[in-house]
């Protein structure tokens, strides 16, 4: 079941999340990757419970969110052990943590958005949105800055000459075949709340700001997962296949 409420509430870092992917291409067993992870995480958190948390997580992203969108989770193992650059295994990452964590979701694309028109930010510029979005949870503010500190060991945030500021790399991530970036729009689709999008507006998601789509929209047409339907008033637009879609 995907989580509806915070949930990704401890920071999470990348060498955890490959762990974590070549754990789960080699067994489905919860407790086999939960002992394989535990000194992992170890390395860097003592605390049991800091321990158990995000291993949580962990297990969440890359094996329980199997449970979620099974097609697309099958894909991103698949992907992970042939991953030709550790930049593809980031694409993999990112779309499963959006695919299970809607609160992740939604931090990011808050981020995105202030990216257009921002040249930094900072902790306090997202808790204040999602604040005015969600209403004020007493995790919320905790949780936020754990996703951003995430995405500043991810790379998608750099350091900025402001403190506590950070540059949001825009674009930056290119991926080594258009079918994993058709693969990441499908997760993208899978986490949204509309069933449908115009092409353009899939490409250019907020959440979506770090990647750069060299996709063109007759690779959807031609893709198993996708129905791309021209309308009416000339917008071309993306669904995912009835099986794939979220389902409330």
């Amino acid at each position: 079941m995907m989580n509806k409420g915070i949930g990704f509430n401890r920071t999470i870092f990348l060498p955890w999340l490959d762990a974590v992917a070549a754990f789960c291409a080699e067994t489905d067993d919860p407790a086999e990757i939960r002992a394989w992870l535990g000194p992992v995480v170890g390395q860097n958190l003592k605390g049991v419970d800091a321990r158990r948390k995000t291993i949580d997580i962990l297990i969440n992203i890359w094996l329980k969110s199997s449970a979620v969108a099974p097609e697309m989770h099958a894909e991103a193992v698949s992907w992970f052990q042939a991953a030709q650059s550790l930049g593809d295994r980031l694409w993999l990452h990112y779309g499963l943590v959006l695919v299970y964590y809607p609160f992740f979701r939604e931090c990011v694309a808050i981020i995105g958005q202030f990216s257009r028109h921002e040249g930094t930010l900072t902790n306090r510029m997202v808790k204040q949105r999602l604040a005015a979005e969600r209403g004020h949870l007493g995790s919320l503010d905790r949780s936020a800055e754990r996703v951003v500190a995430s995405l500043r060991n991810w790379g998608i945030l750099a350091e900025s000459d402001q403190r506590h500021a950070y540059t949001p790399q825009r674009q930056a991530l290119t991926a080594s075949d258009t079918n994993l970036e058709a693969w990441l729009l499908a997760c993208a689709l899978r986490a949204h709340h509309a069933e449908e999008l115009p092409f353009a507006d899939l490409l250019h998601l907020p959440e979506l700001f770090p990647f750069r789509f060299s996709i063109e929209l007759a690779q959807l047409y031609e893709h198993p997962w996708f129905v791309v339907q021209r309308q009416g008033t000339g917008w071309t637009m993306v669904r995912l296949h009835e099986h794939l879609r979220r389902q409330e």
